[in-house]
């Protein structure tokens, strides 16, 4: 596999590709990568492939129509370990691929920013104007901490892009590819960068089609964001705009933190991307089935590990403190994960669970709202309702001792349980 890709979508852009292809060569060789450019356009664009050939680019004919079209069309031919994309009208210099290329150990989706400090678009003021407006609308509706999610200069690793399953057909396609990026738990980081006016032609960009196509990607988007597919569900609900919301998370912190001082070290059992990782003590360990949650977990730098609650990969009594939060009622009451939890905890060690309680009128009240204001949210995921009093003699007929318990708003419940130090009977289990 070469080093780089860079893929540039052409519609009679033969002009300013005998500009750029030199001096894109020139970059890309000053820093001794293997590399290709591929230019995309279409089967009766003669002119441009003819350019791009004679400047020794590889030519790819878009099969799909619009820029998204070109874009996957490009990206599907790329043969680099990494991947740029960029305009071919000159507004994006070819030698600020070397400051991509720098910076790519970074983030695993690099965005060549007009709007971050030190970056900079030089653009008709009314064109401006629009592109503010429409980043700051989807930066801020969508609660993303990029702030050019429209520019299409980006450097990319090679397996972000989930080349089959983008619904975009124009230039939204950019805005659903760094969302779908994100939602998947890679890092995105912008680089600042000057944007140029074009030097020949037009921009093919039509104003109220381009602003349909936000619009639709907009509300397919928001959905995506405020799933449980989203790797940083749990995480943004610390932040979140919804009062409610983010009381309950900063209170569930606040309460599963006190409970887990001064027990060492951590077993976090469906740690999802939830910041109680990030306050885990040296040691600990944060284990989940989702890979991408778990990819958005390693800004905490913990011990991260994929497995399932129902069979831990880890041997009898190897942590003296077990968390296990907002899982156990997602899972069947016969799935063999209280065992596999009560098993892996050291005897005498403290057992933190946190779950919903179902004997509540508040909990029942507040799911429902919940499901309305939160569609796809963890609510409607809920299939074992458990209450204090069972869990309570559950584990008390392990020999289990309740040493305390909080609720917040009456409706979520968390235990701290102790394990005796000693195995129970075994007409206990």
């Amino acid at each position: 596999m070469i080093d780089l890709s860079v893929v540039i979508p052409a519609l009679d852009e033969a002009a300013n590709l005998r500009k750029l292809l030199p001096d894109l060569r020139a970059a890309l060789e000053g820093i001794g990568l293997t590399f290709e450019i591929l230019v995309v356009t279409t089967s009766s664009d003669d002119e441009t492939a003819r350019a791009a050939t004679e400047l020794g680019a590889r030519v790819v004919r878009q099969a799909q129509p619009g820029y998204a079209g070109a874009l996957m069309a490009g990206i599907t031919e790329a043969r680099g370990s990494k991947v740029v994309t960029m305009d071919a009208d000159l507004s994006h210099p070819a030698d600020f691929i070397i400051s991509l290329w720098v910076h790519r150990g970074t983030a695993d989706m690099l965005v060549a920013s007009r709007y971050v400090d030190g970056g900079r678009a030089d653009m008709p003021m009314t064109r401006y104007i629009l592109s503010r407006a429409l980043n700051r609308v989807f930066s801020r509706g969508l609660a993303l901490p990029v702030r050019d999610m429209s520019s299409g200069f980006r450097l990319y690793d090679r397996k972000v892009l989930l080349v089959d399953d983008y619904c975009s057909r124009d230039f939204d396609i950019l805005q659903e590819i760094l969302v779908r990026c994100y939602a998947e738990g890679w890092r995105v980081a912008e680089v600042p960068f000057e944007y140029r006016p074009r030097r020949h032609g037009k921009s093919h960009a039509r104003v109220i089609a381009f602003g349909l196509a936000y619009a639709r990607t907009f509300w397919k988007l928001w959905r995506l964001r405020n799933s449980i597919l989203c790797a940083d569900y749990d995480a943004r609900a610390y932040d979140s705009i919804i009062p409610l919301q983010r009381y309950w998370q900063r209170s569930r912190f606040r309460h599963v933190s006190d409970f887990l001082a001064g027990c060492g070290p951590v077993l976090d059992v469906g740690c999802g991307s939830s910041r109680i990782i990030g306050s885990l003590p040296p040691g600990s360990v944060a284990l989940d089935l989702s890979q991408q949650k778990l990819r958005y977990a390693r800004r905490y730098s913990r011990w991260l590990v994929r497995g399932s609650g129902f069979a831990l990969p880890f041997t009898d009594g190897s942590f003296p403190c077990l968390l296990c939060s907002q899982v156990i009622e997602h899972v069947p009451k016969d799935s063999g994960m209280l065992e596999e939890l009560d098993r892996v905890l050291a005897p005498g060690g403290r057992l933190v669970l946190g779950t919903p309680d179902y004997d509540n009128w508040e909990w029942r009240l507040i799911e429902r709202a919940y499901r309305w204001v939160m569609p796809g949210g963890y609510a409607d995921e809920h299939i074992a309702h458990y209450t204090f009093k069972e869990l309570v003699e559950l584990f008390q007929g392990r020999g289990y001792r309740l040493e305390d318990n909080r609720y917040i708003l009456n409706a979520e419940l968390i235990l701290a349980l102790r394990k005796p130090a000693s195995a129970a009977p075994a007409d206990s289990h």
